[in-house]
């Protein structure tokens, strides 16, 4: 767990090496051996010096979540807390040279150890990365990295750190004073030895030291008070509240530095106990951690397939997505064969990587060399014979049937026999697509989202003859370019296409019921949605609703139900406002300024005198797409909560601290949601209705997770 070694020049040695997994982690095991350890050096008379560690390629990854959560209660969880300051208190100030040597990465509770310790090296590690991400998981760093950074680097350079969770490079860290020396790969513990038997009589941390001053100023300076205020307010306008965590950072760092560090860490004990059992930790965890980690290890790939290894890809249509599709496709280090009509779009498509790639040689975070061979990886052209040897071919073009028909054919007369078919349409069903395959079997759906290179979701979207083998050797493409899959199966709109439009949707409905464009957008907002539902119907563009409306009226017929809100669609684009492409939406987009809400808006969409309640609208239009997710769960689109959850927060941006669209559900109590979906039913409509799914749930006592 964690081996001792004491040599004969009194350095003891504590190495983290926790067996059966492929990084140390905190938890209850591994907080006994350190207990332990730190115990036994400290006093130790023959110990002159401590090193501490790890026998694996990282130090310590952070806090085992899992024995996070299991704690009975806050009593425990407060216990568990002060046990590890203490014992971290008892290592910086037992007077003895502590220093730690950090292999690769110190991320979360692995850096606040390091920050315990008075000299910290680093191996040269390009991958290693140094940070305090827990507020990305709704948590706040609770082994004293509230307390020792700002003080150890200043509390204006702590707090992006602390609220937004980044994550430095070793060169970076040590500019900022988080690291004292960054050295060649492998000499660290070295250098580690080495400053540990240069030092003479009693080592402390500087806030330990009498005098000691914050650098850059204390909580009481004017300068940091000001700091203070704008990083409440900015927190404020950005998070509306919603996410418990930032706040209570921000809450550690001003009460626990107008104190001494002990007062600091009981008082960062406090916050970080409440946060952890606070419902969004909860749901944030079980959805960025464990449901992410599940799907991007493959957790829905069919067993017993052989893995899929891709050398050629090609790609149909070299437009936006195509193009799109195509960089983070060479980026895995995989040829391309980018086709369109013509040789010139062909060429722009190229041109879409390598107008990415000489952005990042520009900054630096590419070579030359390496950007070159990624271009060169990407060959654009109008013949399809260049896809023999393809293992997958990815179809890009319009969403047009006989089109996309023509190139599967096309495709299929040149690949293999047991090459894969994918289409990347976002609406129309798989199914359909594939009865222009003479391979059924081979043909799947892969959707990404615009852009690919910053969008990490792909849906894998499952035909009626999509064969188990294809789905596995689909997923191993999706791992290969190191996105994020969801598996689905098919339908109208799958599961992202069809639940983000019930978002749109239903804010063009709130315009046609009267209620302020303004108020809806707020609303949105206020909801935890990335921007309201006008402003987003503007960024798709209203006539792309429109026509999506009309293929499915045409293809469902008497089945057929329309929404309120494609009423509002219809009419915006009839006034020729058919959003942001044309300069002319629900917002006007003035070349010299920010874009604004059109004044003409009430004419045609008067303004009710009583207007709903915010939260009335912050309940409808998260509750629709709720509703409607477990509608596909109820339907066989979805098999698993893991899939609805992070597809919906990856996918279309759905409020990361309410952990999905099936979580929200989950936190609500399905009894409770299922009463108030029938409520706004009864209100608004069927979209509404709970379908049977829910109800039979409610009634059992299940859940969709345990409790």
């Amino acid at each position: 767990m964690i081996d001792y070694e004491l040599d004969s020049q009194g350095i003891a040695t504590l190495t983290w090496d926790m067996p059966g997994r492929s990084q140390n982690v905190i938890n209850g095991e591994s907080c006994a051996a350190l207990f332990a350890a730190i115990e036994k050096a400290t006093n130790d008379s023959a110990v002159k010096g401590i090193l501490m560690t790890s026998a694996k390629p990282d130090f310590v990854a952070g806090g085992d979540l899992e024995w996070l959560l299991a704690a009975d209660g806050a009593e425990e969880l407060f216990a568990r807390t002060m046990a590890l300051h203490r014992a971290l208190r008892q290592l910086e100030t037992c007077g003895k040279p502590v220093a730690s040597a950090l292999p690769g990465s110190a991320l979360g509770g692995g850096l606040e150890m390091a920050l315990a310790t008075h000299y910290r090296v680093a191996a040269d590690n390009a991958k290693a990365r140094f940070g305090l991400p827990e507020v990305t998981l709704g948590l706040l760093p609770g082994g004293g990295g509230t307390q020792r950074l700002p003080r150890l680097i200043g509390i204006q350079h702590a707090l992006p750190l602390l609220l937004e969770g980044k994550r430095l490079k070793a060169q970076d860290a040590l500019k900022l004073g988080i690291l004292n020396a960054v050295v060649p790969a492998g000499s660290e513990v070295q250098a580690a030895r080495d400053w540990l038997l240069a030092q003479t009589g009693q080592v402390h941390q500087p806030w330990d030291i009498k005098g000691y001053k914050i650098p850059g100023g204390a909580v009481s300076s004017p300068a940091v008070q000001q700091l203070l205020m704008v990083a409440n307010a900015m927190l404020s306008n950005k998070t509306f509240g919603n996410y418990p965590a930032p706040e209570h950072i921000l809450s550690c760092v001003y009460e626990g530095l107008i104190t001494d560090i002990d007062t600091g860490l009981k008082t960062e004990a406090r916050y970080f106990v409440h946060t952890v059992l606070s419902p969004v930790a909860k749901a944030m965890i079980r959805s960025l951690f464990f449901s992410m980690n599940e799907a991007n290890k493959l957790a829905a790939r069919p067993a017993n397939v052989p893995t899929q290894k891709y050398t050629k890809v090609g790609i149909l249509g070299a437009g936006m997505m195509g193009a799109s599709i195509a960089y983070v496709t060479t980026k895995a280090g995989i040829q391309v064969v980018l086709i369109d009509a013509s040789q010139e779009a062909a060429e722009r498509g190229k041109a879409y990587s390598q107008t990415l790639l000489e952005k990042q040689v520009a900054r630096g975070q590419l070579s030359q060399h390496k950007a070159d061979s990624m271009l060169e990886r990407i060959h654009p052209t109008t013949d399809y014979a260049l896809l023999n040897g393809a293992e997958l071919v990815i179809e890009a073009v319009f969403e047009d049937r006989a089109i996309k028909a023509d190139v599967t054919r096309k495709s299929e007369t040149v690949i293999a026999a047991d090459a894969i078919f994918a289409s990347n349409t976002s609406t129309l069903p798989i199914s359909g697509l594939a009865q222009a395959s003479a391979r059924p079997a081979n043909f799947i759906g892969l959707h990404f989202f615009s852009p690919a290179e910053k969008m990490p979701l792909v849906e894998v979207i499952v035909g009626k003859q999509t064969s188990q083998d294809t789905l596995a050797r689909a997923l191993d493409y999706v791992k290969a370019v190191a996105m994020t899959p969801v598996v689905v199966n098919d339908s109208r709109g799958f599961y992202t296409s069809r639940v983000f439009s019930t978002y749109v949707l239903e804010g063009l409905a709130m315009l046609a019921e009267g209620v302020a464009a303004a108020r809806i957008e707020n609303a949105g907002l206020q909801a935890g949605m990335p921007v309201g539902p006008l402003a987003l119907t503007d960024e798709v563009s209203a006539d792309l609703v429109v026509k999506i409306d009309r293929q499915t009226r045409a293809d469902l017929g008497d089945a057929y139900r329309e929404r309120p809100g494609q009423v509002v669609a219809r009419k915006i684009v009839e006034l020729g406002r058919i959003g942001k492409k044309a300069g002319l939406g629900f917002y006007d987009y003035p070349q010299d300024s920010r874009k604004q809400l059109w004044p003409g808006l009430a004419q045609h969409f008067p303004v009710a005198a009583k207007q709903p309640t915010m939260d009335e609208l912050v309940q409808r239009l998260i509750l629709v797409q709720s509703v409607e997710t477990a509608r596909c769960m109820e339907e066989g689109v979805l098999t698993t909560a893991r899939d609805a959850d992070v597809g919906s927060i990856l996918g279309w941006g759905f409020p990361p601290f309410r952990g999905g669209t099936i979580s929200q559900i989950q936190g609500m109590g399905i009894h409770a949601f299922v009463v108030q979906c029938g409520q706004l039913a009864a209100l608004h409509g069927e979209r509404f209705s709970p379908p049977q799914l829910l109800r039979d749930m409610a009634a059992k006592g299940e859940s969709f997770y345990p409790r």
